[in-house]
């Protein structure tokens, strides 16, 4: 194997446990993530774990998805998630050190979408 393709494995390896990770805390509905619903309008706790669980069963999908084919789409939105959920950390009170030290949530993904390379076309991302 050669330098990039192991490259691309860890990085791979690496998104995938990130987001089957937080996959499943959302599937377990985690207490802290369902009242931070409540910050952005959301102040049903039945309809925030449904959102929740949504949203871990997307995460785990994805990561799935990125273990069996790096699809440049679906590292976008990784790395926007991944950013967005680790910017939600100091919007809803946390330090701003919770978000520095996530930034591999979004930067992993990153380095494999550019590993893969910047499409050029539409099509492209979904390739």
């Amino acid at each position: 194997m050669n330098n990039s393709k192991a490259v691309e494995w860890v990085l791979r390896i690496a998104v995938a446990g990130e987001f089957i990770g937080h996959g499943v805390f959302g599937l377990q509905g985690k207490k802290d993530w369902i009242g931070w619903f409540a910050d952005f309008g959301v102040t049903d706790p039945a309809l925030a774990t449904k959102l929740l669980m949504v949203v871990g069963i997307l995460d785990i999908a994805l990561a799935i998805l990125i273990l069996i084919k790096p699809v440049r789409i679906a590292l976008l939105w990784m790395v926007l998630w991944g950013f967005w959920t680790a910017l939600l950390r100091p919007l809803v009170g946390m330090p701003i050190w919770d978000f520095v030290e996530r930034w591999a949530n979004w930067g992993a993904p990153l380095a494999l979408l550019l590993l893969a390379g910047w499409p050029r076309s539409v099509r492209e991302w979904f390739r």
